[in-house]
């Protein structure tokens, strides 16, 4: 079957001849013949083969203006957009007038080189000069309104000393068939991906990092993969549950619809539907896990959205059904297309493509951060040459916030879409992101204890992320850098565990494992409040404090029979006396807030000890800050 031409081979070979200096009539019959049959060649798809046979068409005649074009336009299907300028301005040097309507092909080229300003000079001059039919008017228009941006767009800026070089991830990932969709766990240890076999069944493959690369890519085992099409995946950060869109299945509401898979010791279970709450009579497609697994983002062209294609979000509930897919607003979605929704392991940063924002051409790159009202910033371009008058494709960017990872069909190619992965400019990064990782276990039995897990930024009051342990209490839990967290596990029936990770002041270099062990609701059972601050000798509370103040008034509501007494505690710097007052009336002040916020005054008590019961020496400023400290201990239940 003969390969169709591609749109812009089809302008340039059938645009009207102009002028008097050229004519094409006087063309040699041996240069006419390898022309003839180099456009058979293209028009099979054999975009080379049919370059070498222009290449003999000009050697017999050096000033064939139609075989200059035609070589032109064949470089630049093939991305080679320095090539094809070269063969324009060699054409537009033999005859001005001829080659007029070519200075819109010309000027895309130029732009797919990066030369904004020289583009846009040809699309003035092909305005100005020429009399366009209305399809190359409106082409010439929007690409004019494209270099426009590209020059004035403030996302270049930054860009001006980056340094963009894709490097293919290698034969063990890439392979003669096309790969793309790629998904990472948040060590960065496994990928999965998307292949299309033969260019027509799509599965799933993992590779794992090693020391010297990535391992051979393997089919995922288990019942995931079929004779049916599963691709556009999301992997959650922990690797055990992959949501995916499968087209045309037996189950399905629509053509496309949203999967999930769990993983389990003998592979991956068998996909199930996310139903009709989620999945319509529409398309829905490239779903993306928040790393707490509550939210899911993914695309579709559903009623109720505001054009072709957006990206909406459904939240899991406290019963673990998905709620009813929420548009993410006009600030995100336009009239134009959104699709293929990226949200980093920071929970803040969402990546995703789009044609109805400004940009380049085509599909390009965005990024909107959340606010702290929950809301979404106005989406950032991600600028050239991230970003060119191609259509780009999903994109990921792992835990570390720098490296990035997409699916492009570049010179080094194995064949058809090829994983790559490159640094990411600074000022689009997200957050880097670390993790905790452990088990929350009972603090007398040692067993496991399922629990709920949050961390709450201490100056926002945002709750970033809150997750469920497995069934043995083991979790993991992202830590974006930049801000102090508190940290914080439940689980009813036991007294709750009080973290603290200071991350605006330092940035650590590893990650976390923390052993939780929750103590049963019992009298004499105690913690350590690590998120309760207080003004530097002073007993006023901190606005941070809120967040472990409202989590002691949430857990005394669902423990209503139980009474506790606030213990207050310093260091031994200074008079013995006067350490027992600030530590007896910072006791008080905890105690205070908890009746504003409604606790019977019956169920509350505080004591101050000041310097009397270290728990450290208080030999040097480590110790010391861990002898101030505030402490919840049950009195009865």
């Amino acid at each position: 079957m003969k390969r169709l031409l591609p749109a812009l081979m089809l302008l340039i070979l059938q645009l009207p001849a102009r002028g008097q200096g050229y004519d094409p009539a006087k063309v040699g019959k041996k240069a006419a013949a390898a022309y003839r049959k180099a456009l058979e060649t293209a028009s099979e798809g054999r975009f080379r083969e049919a370059i070498s046979q222009i290449d003999l068409a000009i050697a017999a005649d050096p000033r064939f203006v139609d075989a200059y074009l035609s070589r032109a336009g064949l470089h630049g299907e093939l991305k080679e957009y320095a090539q094809a300028v070269e063969q324009y301005e060699k054409a537009f040097s033999l005859d001005q007038g001829y080659t007029a309507e070519y200075r819109l092909p010309y000027a895309i080229n130029l732009a797919g080189m990066g030369a904004f300003s020289k583009a846009k000079e040809a699309l003035d001059i092909f305005l100005s000069s020429t009399t366009p039919d209305e399809r190359s008017r409106k082409a010439a228009t929007y690409r004019l309104e494209c270099m426009t941006f590209a020059l004035s767009a403030d996302s270049i800026k930054p860009g001006r000393n980056y340094v963009f070089s894709p490097r293919n991830m290698g034969d063990s990932i890439n392979s003669p068939d096309s790969e793309y969709f790629p998904a990472l766990t948040i060590d960065g240890k496994t990928l999965v991906f998307t292949r299309r076999l033969g260019g027509r069944n799509e599965d799933f493959f993992m590779s794992h990092r090693q020391t010297d690369g990535w391992s051979r890519a393997d089919a995922l085992n288990g019942e995931i993969n079929s004779a049916l099409n599963e691709g556009a995946q999301t992997l959650s950060l922990d690797g055990q549950l992959l949501f995916f869109t499968g087209c045309n299945f037996p189950d399905g509401f629509g053509n496309c619809d949203l999967y999930f898979s769990i993983r389990t010791r003998t592979g991956w279970s068998l996909p199930k539907n996310l139903g009709e709450d989620i999945n319509t009579e529409s398309w829905e497609s490239a779903p993306s896990l928040s790393p707490d697994k509550r939210e899911l983002y993914f695309a579709s062209s559903m009623p109720g959205g505001l054009g072709g294609s957006d990206i909406w979000v459904t939240r899991r509930g406290a019963n673990g059904r998905w709620s009813e897919p929420e548009n993410l607003g006009p600030t995100v979605n336009t009239a134009g297309n959104e699709s293929c929704p990226f949200i980093h392991a920071d929970n803040q940063t969402l990546y995703f493509t789009s044609n109805g924002h400004r940009g380049y051409g085509g599909d390009d790159l965005f990024l909107t951060r959340r606010k702290p009202d929950g809301g979404w910033s106005a989406p950032e371009n991600l600028g050239y040459p991230i970003n060119t008058i191609e259509n780009e494709g999903s994109m990921v960017v792992a835990a570390d916030g720098r490296t990035a990872f997409y699916a492009s069909d570049r010179a080094d190619s194995r064949g058809g879409l090829d994983l790559y992965t490159f640094e990411l400019r600074e000022d689009v990064r997200p957050v880097r992101t670390l993790w905790v990782e452990g088990q929350v276990i009972d603090s007398i039995t040692r067993y496991g204890l399922p629990s709920a897990v949050e961390l709450v930024d201490l100056k926002t009051g945002l709750r970033l992320s809150r997750i469920q342990t497995d069934e043995e209490g083991y979790y993991m839990m992202p830590l974006p850098l930049g801000s102090d967290y508190a940290f914080h596990v439940n689980r009813k029936g036991y007294l709750f565990f009080s973290g603290n990770f200071p991350f605006s002041a330092r940035v650590p270099d590893s990650t976390y494992r923390m052993d939780i062990p929750l103590q049963p609701v019992r009298k004499d059972a105690q913690i350590t409040l690590r998120n309760i601050f207080f003004a530097t000798g002073n007993f006023s509370l901190r606005p941070e404090s809120a967040a472990e103040l409202d989590i002691i008034v949430r857990w005394l509501q669902e423990n209503p029979g139980v009474r506790i007494r606030i213990n207050g505690h310093t260091d031994n710097v200074g008079q013995a006396a006067d350490n027992m007052t600030l530590s007896t009336r910072r006791a008080r002040a905890v105690t205070e807030y908890l009746q504003r916020k409604g606790i019977e005054a019956s169920r509350l008590s505080f004591q101050g000890y000041g310097a009397t019961r270290p728990v450290a020496p208080n030999t040097d400023d480590a110790g010391r800050a861990r002898n101030r400290r505030t402490e919840l201990e049950i009195i009865s239940q």
